[in-house]
């Protein structure tokens, strides 16, 4: 895992460990069972407290990605893609909704929200097929 710190991102840490975790994930950079560093070993090697790696850890546990158990290393638990999982729809509007109020009040237009959403989808779908993950449960036209 290899995981890098922006002081000049206004996002807080944990959130841009979580982020670049997420995309490891997805193209596939870290698989399930793959043992993530300690919480020590994070803070120590990102320079960055206890508290602040715990927390990443702890996002990733709440989403399903990450497995946290107590006197063990986490571990990637990647959750299952079909069935089951129909109530995260809400979550991901909820949280896609805040991105959009967020990039409005800076100033963004719709046109180029769209834009940048394309974008992000096309390239992080790009660097998946690249590597054999399927990242749409529907069928291209």
């Amino acid at each position: 895992m290899l995981v890098s710190i922006d002081e000049g991102n206004r996002q807080p840490i944990y959130l841009q460990i979580v982020r670049q975790v997420k995309e490891q994930i997805l193209v596939g950079e870290l698989c399930e069972g793959d043992e993530l560093p300690s919480v020590r070993e994070l803070g120590d090697a990102l320079g960055i407290s206890l508290h602040t790696a715990r927390s990443a850890y702890q996002v990733l546990s709440e989403t399903g990605l990450v497995r946290v158990r107590l006197g063990k290393k986490a571990r990637v638990a990647i959750p299952a893609c079909e069935g089951g999982r129909d109530s995260l729809g809400d979550e991901y509007a909820l949280r896609m909704r805040e991105l959009i109020v967020d990039g409005l009040l800076q100033g963004a237009n719709g046109e180029s929200l769209h834009k940048a959403l394309d974008q992000e989808i096309d390239a992080l779908s790009a660097r998946g097929a690249a590597l054999g993950i399927r990242t749409s449960g529907k069928e291209e036209a």
